[in-house]
């Protein structure tokens, strides 16, 4: 079946072009013009991406991201008019999946919905046990759910994580004990990303390390193997 993405946008003009533009290319889409009809799409539907506008009628768009994150993993592009950076970097910091400024080129938008699209389904796939899909996974000292992506630790903390540090985090635990290169990390974290690099690899799994590791100068759970990229060191459970 075709991905179903969800248009949240008050404009009426905007909602229809990116409905008929997408759908051109073999994508479903659904709109809503506010938070309240979103809500509804969401309960009527299995949704693969939603298209959220920053400012809306009934609520401010960063409070509905920061509201989908915190119950859903469902991918986030933002579309907003605004083009101050703050505006950018919070929405990623809340844990959306990219950010298109308007006006857009229309192909733009393709190729960005093409990309989370692409990154989001090219995680490893969660360990599964008798047949049921993984919810989240327990590691040494913390416990990860994959639908709300909150982390949370044995003695009951939660931690934040970034889109990009929980990107990291579950392709680790798809792959433990395995070598991963910085080639793969991005791949599978970020997709085809021209603002991703090695190094910026490093600085995030130096983060990572400081929320999860106990000694994060001497990481016991993400491992360093020179030359080759970075090795989760511990076993890891599925939870269903």
């Amino acid at each position: 079946m075709a991905p179903h993405i969800l248009v949240v946008d008050d404009d009426a003009d905007i909602r229809q072009m990116i409905a008929e533009y997408l759908g051109e290319f073999n994508l479903r889409v659904t709109v809503a013009r506010d938070g309240q009809s979103m809500h509804k799409a969401l309960s009527q539907n299995v949704v693969d991406l939603i298209l959220l506008d920053l400012k809306l009628p009934d609520d401010d768009g960063m409070n509905i991201a920061r509201d989908l994150r915190s119950r859903s993993g469902i991918p986030i592009i933002i579309l907003t008019s605004r083009k101050d950076d703050v505006d950018r970097i919070m929405g990623l910091e809340l844990g959306a999946d990219d950010y298109l400024t308007k006006p857009f080129n229309p192909r733009e938008l393709l190729a960005r919905v093409r990309t989370v699209l692409r990154r989001t389904h090219s995680h490893p796939a969660p360990a599964r046990a008798e047949g049921e899909a993984a919810r989240g996974f327990r590691f040494p000292g913390w416990e990860l759910d994959l639908r709300s992506r909150r982390l949370t630790s044995t003695a009951g903390d939660r931690v934040e994580l970034t889109h990009t540090e929980f990107a990291l985090l579950v392709v680790f635990l798809g792959a433990p004990q395995r070598i991963l290169s910085r080639e793969q990390l991005i791949e599978l974290s970020h997709g085809y990303d021209d603002e991703v690099y090695d190094r910026s690899i490093d600085v995030q799994i130096l983060r990572l390390r400081r929320k999860i590791e106990t000694d994060p100068s001497r990481p016991e759970l993400i491992k360093t193997e020179r030359g080759e990229g970075y090795l989760f060191n511990a076993a890891v459970e599925a939870i269903t």
